[in-house]
């Protein structure tokens, strides 16, 4: 039977949880997407663990992790020891990046050799394969001596200091194998590659060479150097991977004020370019705005590229909008178009869809290779009776025209946020990643948070929601038969974070059926941000806020279904300081890859006089950033 969206007088009440007698809430909650019948939740079965908040990461009993990747590990073989006083851009551009974020594990064919993608793409080897990690942001203060607090080190920083910082973003790919011992990087494999704010890049669709995006060095609009701010991303069925670029403006200095086009002033000022930014732009003069005014334009994408190519050109893809992406990920169905969801990381921010104009055909590498640079972009409307309608982002239809101050598509894309607004789209509570469980076809929305609400709606249901919630979008169609491309859907409330027993109304949690002590004493958790699903659908969060409510951010697992439905589990604690990134599972679902970012963050935490000294707890070594493999001992499935 069809899920539809319940009818407005049916909306169920959050009076059952507490949330909104005091404020006023209302809106979707359960029953919501239905799939095929089973119970996820017989299958997470490890041993919950406690909220702490500590300067060591935390597991289940019967689990183990290793640090695969640290911040500085070399990627070829005769590099000296990490030494991070003595790092150069030389060595750095070598080695594994700073804060790393979203992991996508790509398999290696063994009979297959490097450029014979196609080949890769359809491997399932769950013992050898390449890691792919965003590099976010640096932070001067954690990576070199001589910094008093974060605010010294925003200003002031030497040229050494930045080139090193540029070589340190970006992402990196690194061949990984599960060997007797644990998991390991292959250093000197063909296929380590570090991608940086020096790699040269295409820029293809609507806007390539509009003249927006040209510069004085590149007059054409086409070819950029690099990419920044890389947080989430996603992956394609043809086996590339797709790369965001999230927080790009402050990289950027500059008075927006004194650029002559009204248009980049306010187009500057919404990405928070500003003179006291960082101070990139005093060595390399294309992050000064004052030099280059249309430099910004040239981030904000979504970057792909090949990964079992190490001499392929990434391409940043401008048909899937200009904003602060968190990533964008695929929903593939042979003799479909492709779907791809994305959201737009900051408060009242949006819901995005693309969909190809053509289909998707599995065995046809080179036609698929072309989907995400020719469709249409679209943003999401949730309306209050728990329907919704995908809003087409298309210039001369509706109000985005010349009166509206869009010349063309390109202007539509480049500016999306204001495009967005215009047609009416939902201002959303801060949405990072949206993934699709594979098992019940629907989408789910991780809403972080929003204290900067000046309105409510049943979407985003709290006046102010520090602890944020997750929502469900479930196309229409059957099960199986889901149509993702369709131009309406049905949405409920999944989750609200917080704790269930919290006084506050505006923290109090909502899982499960919302029963009294349905959810332990550690099961509940603020803030999500990225997810990913095991093979079963089970659910797994990971989230960036939990520290500010006296413990650690983590990942906790639920089921999507049967009677265990949006009851969290507590299956991991970072060190303190830290939030998680990237969960990513092999195929065979028995490794969980995790991204520990910014360990030992504090107020007054600095190279010199660090919170702690995870994950080396050396002395002579700074917390730093890491990948883990997590499995279980025994070999099985992780969760189960």
């Amino acid at each position: 039977m069809e899920d539809k969206p319940k009818n407005p007088a049916r909306r169920t009440l959050f009076k059952a949880i507490g949330a909104a007698t005091a404020a006023g809430v209302t809106g979707n909650i359960l029953p919501g997407c239905v799939g095929k019948k089973g119970d996820t939740g017989k299958n997470l079965a490890f041993a919950e663990i406690p909220h702490s908040l500590d300067a060591q990461h935390h597991l289940p009993t019967g689990y183990h992790a290793d640090i695969l990747l640290r911040w500085g590990d070399p990627l070829f073989a005769g590099n000296t020891p990490f030494a991070p006083e003595k790092l150069t851009v030389t060595e750095q551009e070598k080695r594994f990046g700073y804060n790393n974020d979203f992991i996508a594990y790509m398999p290696l064919d063994a009979d297959a050799g490097p450029g014979e993608g196609e080949r890769h793409s359809k491997s399932n080897n769950s013992a050898r394969g390449l890691l792919c990690v965003n590099h976010e942001y640096t932070q001067p203060h954690l990576m070199f001596s001589g910094y008093k607090d974060e605010v010294s080190a925003v200003r002031g920083v030497p040229a050494e200091h930045v080139a090193v910082e540029q070589a340190a973003c970006g992402h990196t790919i690194v061949e990984v194998e599960r060997t007797g011992n644990g998991w390991r990087p292959v250093l000197d494999s063909p296929y380590n590659r570090r991608i940086t704010l020096h790699t040269a890049m295409a820029i293809t669709g609507p806007a390539a060479g509009d003249r927006r995006l040209q510069t004085t060095t590149d007059p054409d609009g086409k070819r950029v150097f690099g990419t920044v701010g890389n947080c989430a991303g996603g992956k394609t069925p043809w086996g590339t991977v797709l790369i965001a670029e999230e927080g790009f403006g402050g990289a950027f200095q500059g008075n927006p004020d004194t650029i002559a086009d009204p248009v980049e002033v306010a187009n500057h000022r919404a990405f928070g370019i500003h003179p006291d930014n960082r101070n990139w732009g005093d060595y390399d003069r294309r992050f000064d705005i004052g030099v280059e005014p249309n430099e910004p334009n040239r981030f904000g994408w979504m970057v792909e590229y090949d990964p079992y190519d190490p001499a392929s050109q990434p391409r940043k893809l401008t048909s899937l909008g200009r904003f602060e992406h968190e990533g964008f990920t695929l929903v593939s169905k042979p003799d479909r178009p492709i779907v791809a969801y994305g959201g737009d990381d900051d408060e009242n921010q949006f819901v995005y869809r693309y969909v190809s104009r053509r289909q998707y055909q599995p065995d046809d590498y080179a036609h698929n290779r072309d989907l995400l640079s020719d469709g249409t972009l679209y943003a999401g409307r949730f309306n209050d009776d728990g329907s919704g309608r995908w809003l087409p982002l298309v210039f001369g239809r509706g109000p985005l025209t010349e009166a509206n101050g869009f010349r063309n598509q390109a202007d539509v894309l480049i500016d999306a946020r204001r495009a967005a607004r215009l047609v009416g789209a939902t201002p959303m509570d801060r949405p990072e990643d949206i993934e699709t469980n594979p098992v019940n076809d629907c989408t789910y929305v991780m809403l972080t948070r929003n204290t900067k609400r000046s309105g409510t709606n049943n979407a985003n249901p709290r006046p102010r929601n520090p602890t944020g919630h997750v929502l469900e979008i479930v196309p229409p169609g059957r099960h199986g038969e889901r149509n993702h491309a369709a131009g309406t859907f049905a949405w409920n409330i999944f989750l609200l974070g917080g704790n269930p027993n919290a006084e506050d109304p505006e923290e109090r949690g909502a899982y499960g059926e919302q029963l009294p002590g349905i959810v332990s004493a550690d099961g509940w958790f603020t803030c999500p941000d990225n997810v990913a699903f095991d093979a079963r659908g089970g659910m797994w969060v990971a989230t960036d806020g939990c520290e500010k409510f006296g413990f650690h951010n983590g990942l906790w697992a639920m089921p999507t279904d049967g009677d265990q439905r949006a009851i969290p589990k507590h299956f991991f604690g970072c060190p303190e300081g830290a939030e998680l990134c990237g969960p990513e599972f092999t195929p065979d679902g028995k490794t969980l890859f995790v991204s520990v970012q910014h360990p030992a963050d504090r107020s007054g935490s600095t190279f010199d006089n660090p919170l702690h000294r995870w994950p080396d707890n050396d002395p002579a070594l700074p917390p730093r950033p890491s990948v883990l493999a997590i499995y279980r001992r025994d070999g099985k499935i992780v969760g189960s």
